[in-house]
């Protein structure tokens, strides 16, 4: 029997060729010459890319025995997942090849701006011998911020620590105890800002942390702090950090990301007491070495049928019983619905199963809620594969509980968590009719029926007249379309829950405007278009 075939569109490292050559039927193609991919996929089992190479419907269409795709790197914005999974095919990337890099390079940068490295290289170099002008600081006895505690944060953070220095956290979606664990004290931003020497940025990039450190913040800040940024261009704002810099309210920044890559011309440039690198932060030979390992380790899994860990959709994740895959997307959305909610992760997660579809394996029920719980407060792709690691991470626990007894529906699916603070959390769907329409039933304890749609918000205030209308005049006036409005309450005059579907996104200021208007006790936005 013929060997599968295993076409290499990009370059790949020479131990990750070898791992496939023993096994496999190896070619080699120009990924970046569209006409030539399509030509050389026809027969091929697997292809490995970089970011190059675009495969999409296209590649899928014409790759008729194509199962796994592998994009030897983190990010898959080359590879249109949504199509390989539609096509059956597996996609893989090596998500952690580069984390090790990215924390060594955030500190590198970090001594350098210390240490005034660059600026004494080069005026050496010209013949110049200024100790006294590049005087640096010591690390030990320090405090460092870490702005997020993601898997490098926690590397920068441990390596840091072995200076001794003191290191302070902030992050939302970390639990005390976890960040305990590694000797970290977790903190609110404004209390990092005011007491670290460093800071060093390691958080995802997306509506909630763009411009997250600008004029304001560089205004709470020690006039003698250092700000790293190897994380993604964008979180620091640049314009505000070039006036900090010029009114001396912080000492020194080291840049390796910008709000638009490739950058080669910036105000920061201009200034001496920064450090810049063109966006260095995977670049070495490890991580390219560990990246073409990786997936070619993957790329065996898949051809020998075996389970994969670094695949990103469903289809690599084994045999999902027919009656549970369309419930997949459901908890998903019930996952992304409950982070909105919660504004956080809790300390405590439990996926509740009841009904007919019980009969079946639901664990990955656990894993679709648990992929969109975390899907809007991580730097990574989140699958179903890496979802229990980064609860772990984080300190959830994490119960699944079914059940064939369901009272009100055939089947009916419940994302609940308890936060630090005690309080519970809970919303749950199900799906009804031939189609699988989807259906939003209960919100923190409110019975509804209601779509769940890209845009939604929810209100909890105290039951009287005329709030409907006062909503419904604010989102006008806003220019908003409204798709679906439902209220529920336990009690004539108590507590009752609005929950709103929209044509477009809320906002936060509109958000909090609504909840303002109407004297309510919590007022939060969905986006699951994001």
């Amino acid at each position: 029997m013929s060997k599968p075939v295993v076409l290499v569109a990009e370059e790949l490292s020479p131990a990750g060729m070898a791992l496939l050559e023993t096994d496999f039927d190896v070619r080699r193609a120009d990924g970046a010459d569209r006409a030539a991919l399509l030509a050389s996929v026809a027969d091929v089992d697997a292809i490995i890319v970089r970011s190059a190479t675009t495969v999409d419907a296209g590649v899928f269409g014409a790759a008729r025995r194509l199962r796994v795709v592998a994009r030897a790197g983190v990010g898959l914005d080359n590879v249109d997942v949504e199509a390989a999974t539609k096509a059956g095919v597996m996609v893989v990337n090596a998500p952690t090849s580069n984390i090790v890099t990215a924390a060594e390079h955030a500190i590198a940068l970090l001594l350098a701006s210390a240490r005034n490295v660059p600026q004494g290289h080069a005026a050496l170099k010209q013949g110049e011998w200024r100790r006294s002008k590049y005087t640096g600081v010591e690390l030990q006895d320090k405090t460092v911020g870490v702005l997020g505690l993601g898997r490098i944060g926690v590397l920068v953070a441990k390596r840091l620590a072995a200076f001794d220095m003191k290191v302070i956290a902030y992050d939302p979606y970390v639990q005390a105890p976890r960040a305990a664990q590694l000797g970290v004290r977790l903190v609110q931003l404004e209390e990092l800002l005011r007491e670290s020497d460093f800071i060093t940025v390691h958080l995802p990039k997306n509506k909630e942390t763009l411009g997250l450190i600008g004029d304001r913040e560089l205004h709470l800040v020690k006039p003698s702090v250092r700000l790293v940024n190897a994380a993604r261009g964008g979180i620091i704002d640049e314009s505000a950090l070039d006036l900090a810099l010029k009114e001396r309210r912080v000492a020194g920044a080291a840049i390796d990301v910008f709000s638009s890559e490739p950058c080669t011309d910036s105000p920061l440039f201009h200034h001496d007491n920064v450090v810049v690198t063109p966006h260095l932060g995977a670049s070495t030979h490890e991580a390219q070495e560990k990246a073409g390992t990786q997936v070619a380790r993957s790329v065996r899994l898949a051809l020998s049928g075996e389970f994969v860990p670094d695949a990103v959709n469903v289809q690599g994740g084994g045999v999902i019983a027919e009656d549970v895959k369309p419930g997949l997307p459901l908890t998903e959305k019930l996952g992304r619905i409950f982070t909105a909610l919660a504004g956080g992760v809790p300390a405590r997660l439990e996926v509740e199963v009841r009904g007919e579809i019980t009969e079946h394996d639901v664990k990955v029920l656990e894993l679709a809620a648990l992929k969109g719980a975390f899907t809007d407060v991580v730097e990574e792709s989140v699958t179903y594969v890496n979802a229990p690691l980064l609860s772990r991470d984080r300190g959830v626990e994490v119960t699944l509980t079914t059940t064939e007894d369901s009272a009100d529906w055939r089947n009916l699916i419940t994302v609940r968590g308890t936060m630090a603070d005690g309080s519970v959390v809970s919303v749950a769907g199900t799906l009804t009719g031939p189609r699988h329409a989807e259906r939003l039933v209960e919100v923190n304890g409110y019975a509804m029926e209601i779509a769940p749609t890209a845009h939604m918000g929810f209100f909890t205030y105290t039951d009287r007249p005329g709030i409907v209308g006062m909503v419904g005049r604010l989102l006008g006036d806003a220019g908003i379309n409204i798709a679906g409005m439902q209220v529920g309450r336990h009690k004539k005059g108590g507590k009752a829950l609005i929950a709103l579907t929209v044509d477009s996104a809320l906002g936060p200021d509109l958000t909090d405007a609504i909840a303002a208007e109407i004297g309510a006790e919590q007022g939060r936005r969905v986006d699951l278009d994001a």
